[in-house]
């Protein structure tokens, strides 16, 4: 019989947490990456877009719950970027902007910050 203490499981289920948004965040990154090589006006964009805007929106969610367990001033750094995201690939999205390195680099700073 395999005897695991509450601290392992607690380990392995925030580590697991991790590898999946870092997984998250790669698959925007890819389809970012997609969408600048496609343009502006592409389905890849949109696609791009609407990925992005579903991870950061959930990621600001349980950024802003109470009983996020990450320090206060980086939970509010991460949610003021994951809003600088969402605005961002609304210019995108309307055509406005084809900030798409800055999408990208932004989003590999803080997959590559995700420990």
């Amino acid at each position: 019989m395999y005897q695991f203490s509450y601290a392992d499981i607690q380990t392995d289920s925030i580590a697991d947490a991790k590898e999946r948004e870092r997984q998250l965040l790669d698959r925007s990154i890819d389809l970012l990456l997609a969408a600048r090589g496609a343009g502006v006006e592409s389905q890849e964009t949109v696609e791009a877009i609407h990925f992005l805007n579903r991870i950061w929106t959930a990621f600001i969610e349980d950024l802003g719950q109470p009983d996020n367990e990450l320090p206060r001033e980086l939970r509010a750094n991460l949610i003021s970027i994951g809003l600088w995201l969402l605005r961002e690939a609304e210019a995108v999205r309307r055509g406005e902007s084809d900030n798409f390195t800055g999408l990208i680099d932004i989003s590999q700073i803080i997959r590559d910050g995700i420990r």
